[in-house]
C-alpha cells in the first residue's frame, strides 16, 4: 500500500468533506500539522468539528480555519490565545465543547483504544458535568466521559518512514500520538522522511499500522509568545555585590 503523497493537498484528496470531524495534533503552536491544516483550508470543506487542545493563534494553525469560517464546533481544553476564537464563541457563531485538559487527552486515548466511555472525578459538581451521567464508586462521585474518534486525524511528526512509523520530538508528543490512534484515517506530515528500516525501533512511538497517508513537509517554527528585554539590560540577582 502506497502511503507517501507528493504534497498535503494530495494526501487529503478524496477524504475531506463538509461536516466531518477532524482531530488536529499539537500543543500551542508546537507540533501542529500546519501544512495539512492549510490543505484543509484550500479544500473549502465547511461545518467541520475539530478536536484539538487549542485553536492555534490568530493567523496560524487552526486560526486560519476560523478566519475562513470553516469550523462549526471545537472540542478543546484551552482557548486563551486566539481572539477570533473568543469572538466567534461569544457571538454564538462557534460551538464549543470544553474539556479539562487531562480529560480531553483521556477521551482521545480511549477512543483510540476502543473504549466507549470512562469515569473521572474531574469536573464533578461543575458545569463540565451538566447533562452527563454521574455515578458513585467507593463513596466518591465520578462523571462519565465518552471516548473520541475522528473521521480524519492530522498529526505532525519529526521523523517517519515510508511505512508510516513515526517519531515525535519533545512537546509534539502531547497529543499527536494518541490522535494517530483515534482517527478512522490518519494522515501524518513529517519533517524527515526515511526508508523502512532506518528508524531505531525503540524510538518509534506510532507504529505504521495506524497511519494511512503521509507527506514530507518543511516545518516553520513559530514562537507563540515572544518575551524580550532591551539590549544591554541585565537582571542582577538579589544580594549580588554585597560584601560577605
Amino acid at each position: 500500500m502506497r502511503k507517501v503523497y507528493k504534497d498535503p493537498s494530495s494526501a487529503l484528496a478524496g477524504l475531506i468533506q463538509d461536516g466531518m470531524t477532524i482531530m488536529s495534533g499539537g500543543f500551542g503552536l508546537c507540533g501542529i500539522p500546519e501544512s495539512l491544516i492549510l490543505a484543509v483550508r484550500e479544500s473549502g470543506a465547511k461545518n467541520l468539528t475539530v478536536i484539538s487542545n487549542n485553536a492555534g493563534v490568530d493567523g496560524i494553525g487552526l486560526g486560519i480555519l476560523l478566519e475562513s469560517r470553516q469550523i462549526r464546533k471545537m472540542i478543546s481544553s484551552y482557548v486563551g490565545e486566539n481572539k477570533l476564537f473568543a469572538q466567534q464563541f461569544l457571538s454564538g457563531e462557534l460551538e464549543l465543547e470544553f474539556n479539562p485538559q487531562g480529560t480531553l487527552a483521556e477521551r482521545i486515548r480511549a477512543g483510540g483504544a476502543g473504549i466507549p466511555a470512562f469515569y473521572t472525578k474531574t469536573g464533578v459538581g461543575t458545569v463540565i458535568a451538566d447533562g452527563k451521567e454521574v455515578r458513585e464508586f467507593g463513596g466518591e462521585k465520578y462523571v462519565m466521559e465518552t471516548g473520541l474518534v475522528a473521521d480524519i486525524a492530522l498529526v505532525h511528526a519529526w521523523m517517519g518512514d515510508s511505512e508510516g512509523n513515526l517519531i515525535y520530538r519533545k512537546t509534539a508528543r502531547n497529543f499527536n500520538p494518541m490522535m494517530a490512534t483515534a482517527g478512522k484515517i490518519t494522515i501524518a506530515e513529517v519533517e524527515h522522511l526515511v526508508e523502512p528500516g532506518s528508524l531505531d525501533p525503540d524510538r518509534i512511538v506510532t507504529p505504521g499500522i495506524y497511519v494511512q497517508r503521509l507527506v514530507q513537509v518543511h516545518a516553520e517554527k513559530h514562537i507563540e509568545q515572544r518575551t524580550t528585554r532591551k539590549r544591554g539590560e541585565m537582571e542582577v540577582p538579589a544580594g549580588a555585590g554585597e560584601e560577605v
